[in-house]
């Protein structure tokens, strides 16, 4: 996926499942998750799996989330860029 496929998420409304929810470690590399960390199902990402999302803002574990795409985080150390979400406290 191109970063313009991502950007077309901005203002959209999607529900994002949370696999690796705040305070959860990495099953593999072990390293603690500080945010709701997961994926919008039925995407593709340039993994080959699905768009993964951050849900910044939110102070407690979750396992879902639905709201609007607010962010498009663009990592230099990964294959592919995250959505993000924002809540205002």
């Amino acid at each position: 996926m191109d970063k313009a496929d991502y950007l077309d998420f901005i203002g959209k409304v999607v529900t994002v499942v949370i696999d690796r929810p705040m305070g959860s470690y990495h099953p593999k590399h072990g390293h603690l998750y500080p945010v709701n960390y997961g994926y919008i199902p039925g995407t593709l990402a340039g993994d080959g799996k699905e768009i993964d999302a951050y849900i910044l803002g939110l102070d407690k574990p979750i396992l879902e989330f639905k709201s609007v795409v607010l962010a498009v985080i663009h990592r230099l150390d990964d294959l592919e860029d995250k959505l993000s979400w924002y809540l205002s406290v």
